[in-house]
């Protein structure tokens, strides 16, 4: 099975699993694709829940797999818990906790999410808006990691590679750099501190 993830920006992916295309996140996406067949949203704020960036990436046939306060905003798709998982096109979507600690931008009682994308025996985990947190930590099995490194709203870079060490992917991808907060600087720091990582710039793909 083919698995190829583009970054496009700040916190959005677009995942090509054999021809079934994931977006995670779409936000300040530049051309209006349209071949969406999944798109993930991990929770409300506008850097991530961008209803104009969702028309330009959605098929005429996608599923919106979401927070519950993104699928009541939306009045669609499947509202996804953390724990909960559902399954689409073959490709199973777990919710994971995305949330802070000793900091109140992503408050744990949100449901707010990362998630678990598996296929074809491959698992990739998207952290969402997070810090480090013991369900990070215990990972299992995770092919790649995508992780934020911005810090002040999220994980800084230190952080992120330390939760890499603990759950160990087989390479990690920094993202929450080089818009509204975060740079270069603190991609290669995860690179740094974590050897499996991969840093890749906007529009270009790495194949799991």
């Amino acid at each position: 099975m083919s698995i190829s993830i583009a970054w496009l920006g700040h916190a959005t992916f677009k995942i090509d699993i054999d021809g079934r295309i994931l977006y995670i996140d779409p936000w300040k996406v530049e051309a209006a694709a349209g071949d969406g067949d999944i798109v993930l949203v991990s929770h409300s704020h506008y850097d991530h829940y961008s209803q104009e960036d969702i028309r330009k990436v959605a098929s005429e046939d996608a599923v919106l797999v979401a927070s519950s306060d993104v699928v009541i905003a939306e009045g669609a798709g499947i509202s996804l818990e953390p724990g909960k998982s559902t399954v689409q096109q073959d490709i199973t979507i777990e919710g994971i906790p995305a949330y802070n600690i000793g900091k109140e931008f992503h408050p744990r009682g949100n449901n707010w999410l990362g998630f678990i994308i598996q296929a074809g025996g491959k698992r990739i985990y998207y952290a969402g808006d997070t810090d480090v947190t013991n369900e990070m930590k215990n990972l299992k099995d995770i092919d790649c990691a995508l992780l934020p490194v911005g810090g002040t709203y999220t994980m800084d870079a230190v952080e992120a590679a330390e939760a890499a060490s603990a759950f160990r992917p087989g390479t990690a991808v920094p993202y929450h750099w080089g818009d509204i907060i975060g740079s270069g600087k603190d991609a290669e720091a995860l690179s740094r501190g974590f050897g499996s990582t991969t840093v890749i710039q906007p529009g270009e793909f790495l194949t799991v």
